[in-house]
């Protein structure tokens, strides 16, 4: 199973910095405190669905645009051998036995997802 909230903490700092926004400017629009903020980035908290509409919203961007692209990023990592990884920390162990994982940081996937999010930024700017 791979890490959700990594997942997703990715799409959302890719979206901030594609507008070239710092954490303070999107956790003032969201009403959320930066530390949190930069923690749900970090895939270190798990934000609510009302937490994560906020921080779309902030970003001028629908959930469902957002959920979108995690779910694409979820279907490219489950088909890719060797791109996901067992997760290190503790805390991100299931209860139930199974281990999660993440994407690795050297994966094929981490180039494939950048060069689709710089196409994705240039129609939506070219639009």
């Amino acid at each position: 199973m791979v890490l959700l909230r990594r997942v997703i903490g990715d799409a959302l700092r890719a979206r901030r910095q594609g507008q070239h926004r710092t954490l303070r400017e999107v956790s003032t629009a969201a009403n959320v405190s930066l530390g949190y903020l930069s923690e749900i980035e970090r895939g270190q908290k798990e934000a609510s669905s009302e937490l994560l509409a906020a921080i779309c919203d902030a970003l001028g961007a629908r959930l469902s645009e957002l959920l979108s692209e995690v779910s694409s990023t979820l279907s490219l990592a489950e088909n890719m051998d060797g791109v996901l990884v067992p997760v290190d920390d503790n805390s991100a162990k299931a209860t139930d036995g199974n281990v999660s994982v993440s994407v690795r940081q050297d994966s094929p996937l981490k180039a494939t997802l950048r060069t689709t999010r710089k196409q994705q930024r240039d129609i939506v700017y070219a639009a």
